[in-house]
């Protein structure tokens, strides 16, 4: 009975253990599923934010992108632009047309109206660009653009077809200055001695302007090149000089108005001296009235003292 006993408490004993083993083991199984959802809860939000803030990124470089893609369709879009504009160029009378209508408005808006000439025409039929009146003469401003042997001097395929093109634009350039010196330097129709040829393009003036043989050649017919920026200073300085006409035109005025207004203050002095000799002759002349006078009132004060007798004898 006592080993029955003892094997039913060993029994009853490993139940127990077993009971607590297990509880133990659901116990931990229950924490390690929390911990397991908390992790999993942690991962989720995690991945959640970095996908936000992809999806966010991904968004601003969509747009970023987008930016790109419309900037590089207006650069290409300017690029047709300028090819156009070089299409346009290509043609000598539309290049005219830009540098005259460009002289004009620098001409127009510096200058009064008065003082220059569009299309200016010489006896011999010959029209320049525009002539500025001056006291010494006529300055004529003819507008040349020699662009095609300048394009190519920088865009020619081989090393001989850029100095054939630098060569052949020396001789434009020559052409339009001996073209000027002939027609527009005209002394007899009351022009200057020199004229100036404009060139719209500053990098085309440069290069002139760089090439000594050039230089020289437009000094020797005093034809002057200009760009226009050049220009600009060349006009402010005959715009000084019309300026500096004017002042002394207005000067001259003042000064025949000063000299008239001293010709009043004589005129007006000598008619003062005059007034004041009258009243000085009417002051005598009311004093010796005023004398005359007062004698005659004390002549007549006088008769009253007279007798009857007195007064008898006179009437006698």
């Amino acid at each position: 009975m006592l080993i029955l006993a003892m094997n039913i408490l060993i029994a009853i004993g490993i139940a127990i253990g077993l009971g607590i083993v297990v509880w133990i083991l659901v116990q931990w199984l229950s924490s390690m599923q929390r911990t397991i959802e908390h992790t999993n809860k942690s991962l989720n939000d995690s991945m959640r934010g970095t996908t936000e803030a992809m999806s966010r990124r991904l968004d601003e470089a969509a747009r970023v992108i987008g930016a790109l893609n419309k900037h590089v369709g207006e650069m290409s879009e300017m690029g047709r632009g300028i090819r156009s504009l070089q299409e346009f160029l290509q043609s000598p009378k539309l290049r005219g047309n830009i540098g005259e209508q460009v002289l004009k408005d620098m001409i127009g808006q510096t200058f009064p109206k008065n003082s220059f000439h569009l299309q200016y025409s010489f006896r011999s039929g010959a029209k320049v660009d525009a002539v500025l009146k001056t006291d010494a003469g006529l300055l004529c401003i003819d507008s040349k653009f020699p662009m095609e042997n300048f394009t190519l001097m920088h865009r020619g395929e081989t090393e001989a077809d850029r100095n054939q093109a630098k060569r052949d634009f020396a001789a434009d350039v020559k052409k339009h200055i001996t073209d000027i010196s002939k027609k527009y330097i005209l002394p007899e129709e009351g022009t200057m001695d020199f004229a100036l040829m404009y060139i719209p393009s500053e990098s085309v003036y440069y290069e002139i302007a760089t090439i000594e043989e050039l230089m020289d050649f437009s000094r020797r017919n005093r034809v002057y090149p200009v760009s226009p920026n050049t220009l600009y200073a060349h006009l402010q300085v005959l715009l000084l000089s019309f300026q500096g006409k004017e002042l002394e035109q207005k000067s001259r005025e003042v000064f025949r108005l000063l000299r008239a207004i001293q010709k009043d203050y004589e005129k007006t002095g000598e008619q003062l001296g005059v007034l004041g000799r009258h009243i000085g002759n009417a002051y005598n002349t009311m004093s010796g009235v005023s004398g005359s006078f007062d004698v005659l009132g004390q002549k007549l004060s006088k008769t009253q003292r007279f007798t009857g007798k007195e007064e008898k004898q006179l009437e006698e």
